[in-house]
């Protein structure tokens, strides 16, 4: 059923105009009339005007990444505006050194003063893709500040100041869109702030780093050793010079931030993240693990305990490398494709998969962020990113997870006697025991069940103690299929 209903611009929780009219609602949705300016507002008051001219885009940086979006934008623009009406000029782009030779496209776009992009009054959307916190940081919330929506893909940026960013866009009734930071062409993020917004997320399960997967494939599969894995990686351009950020947990820790703070709606910041490199991988792991029955992957786990409605849950934020189970489907995500495997209370299980970094992928992301952020200046209207506050954590220690422990001891009668009752006093329940004789000492990998990772620190500090042990491996976490 339609009906008119008339709104003065005086009301905060109608849209108002440049003169009184008559607004049309149909089926709950709002149409403007022919007004020549429409302002809605948002939950901070805020008005932003709605916009029928083209949207002119201003880019922070144009390293790799940043150049393949701008030649991707400059490429689809035409279609982009014959598909959905909305037209995107790219007018400038702020870089360090403008003296840097571009390619033609985008030699005449560059310039190296930064204001010329966060405060001119002809941006109306910033697109940044600078690497690091800083000055990334001042010049996002200066553009945000000055009622520009931003787009960037900037992953350290979000997961260390994202609540401060976020507030700052909401204030000035802009966007702030950041799907290339997580998972790149995958539109995990789009889904957790749209399409789950209502749905409670219980796990977030996922494989977020392209280099260390890359690693770790060709680990298990061709028998590499870590440096001869690295090396190949390099050499493919799967890892930078400095691999330190992806081997050691830190990119996926930041990506993970991001990811959990959207499914549970509590603000996680990266430093929130406990996490653990592949760095310290044995080559006799993947041997063993193949055994098993398992993978070796580098995991990205977020969970929140407690049901729905019974006050604040705790959550556990971990990156960590991992025995998968091969029926799990995070075990046959390879090379540099990323994935992420969601459990919900009503959705069920649902994994996102696709490519996780790259210049295209990442400029795709970029693109589909641009897009929405036009719209809804064509529309006058913006999103919020829906996060509460701080999350509660769980401490590590509390976590619980089977676990796969390699142990190296003396070939003695009473040895696995006294490590198994050192496993169960601290209440590690063992599932199963292998064992290697290797002449005068034996190699012993326990399986466990759930136990928690406080009592498995403890017995492996005891079982280091033990004379008979002679040396203690790899202790790993176990998914479970």
């Amino acid at each position: 059923m339609t009906k008119m209903i008339s709104a003065t611009p005086t009301d905060p929780r109608q849209p108002s105009s440049s003169r009184a009219g008559n607004f049309l609602f149909q089926d709950g949705f709002s149409i403007q009339d022919d007004a020549a300016e429409r302002r809605w507002p948002n939950d901070a008051g805020v008005y932003a005007p709605a916009m029928d001219r083209p949207v002119n885009v201003g880019m922070l940086g144009c390293g790799n990444v940043g150049a393949a979006f701008a030649e991707f934008l400059l490429d689809r623009a035409p279609d982009i505006q014959e598909i959905s009406g909305i037209d995107l000029t790219l007018k400038r782009i702020a870089v360090r050194d403008a003296g840097k030779k571009r390619s033609g496209l985008l030699a005449p776009l560059i310039t190296d003063d930064v204001r010329a992009i966060t405060d001119a009054d002809d941006i109306d959307v910033v697109v940044e893709v600078m690497s690091g916190i800083e000055p990334a940081h001042a010049y996002v919330l200066a553009a945000l500040r000055a009622g520009k929506s931003v787009v960037t893909a900037n992953k350290e940026l979000i997961a260390k100041h994202g609540p401060e960013l976020y507030e700052a866009a909401d204030a000035s009734g802009v966007d702030l869109f950041f799907e290339t930071a997580a998972v790149a062409s995958v539109p995990i993020l789009r889904v957790l702030r749209e399409s789950f917004l209502g749905e409670d997320i219980t796990s977030v399960l996922g494989i977020v780093n392209g280099t260390s997967n890359y690693m770790l494939t060709r680990m298990s599969e061709e028998g590499l050793g870590y440096s001869e894995a690295l090396r190949q990686a390099q050499e493919e351009g799967y890892a930078e010079p400095d691999p330190t950020n992806d081997v050691t947990g830190a990119d996926s820790a930041s990506k993970l931030a991001i990811l959990a703070s959207l499914a549970f709606k509590r603000a996680i910041a990266v430093d929130d993240v406990e996490r653990e490199g592949i760095d310290k991988l044995e080559r006799d792991d993947f041997d063993i693990a193949a055994r098993f029955g398992y993978v070796i992957k580098s995991i990205a786990k977020a969970e929140v305990f407690g049901a729905a409605g019974s006050g604040e849950r705790e959550i556990g934020v971990q990156v960590f490398p991992a025995l998968v189970d091969k029926s799990h489907p995070l075990a046959n995500v390879r090379h540099t494709y990323n994935a992420v495997f969601l459990k919900g209370c009503a959705a069920g299980d649902q994994m996102f998969y696709g490519h996780g970094a790259g210049r295209l992928p990442s400029a795709s992301a970029l693109l589909g962020d641009l897009v929405t952020a036009a719209d809804h200046l064509r529309r006058g209207t913006h999103r919020r990113v829906p996060l509460g506050s701080s999350a509660v954590l769980r401490p590590t220690e509390r976590l619980a997870h089977p676990h796969y422990l390699k142990l190296e001891v003396t070939d003695a009668p009473g040895v696995l006697s006294e490590v198994s009752g050192v496993l169960g006093r601290h209440q590690v329940s063992i599932r199963s025991i292998t064992q290697e004789d290797r002449a005068s000492k034996a190699r012993v990998v326990f399986i466990t069940h759930r136990a928690e990772e406080g009592a498995m620190r403890q017995a492996v500090a005891e079982l280091r103690s033990l004379d008979s042990v002679l040396g203690v491996g790899g202790m790993l976490r176990i998914v479970e299929a």
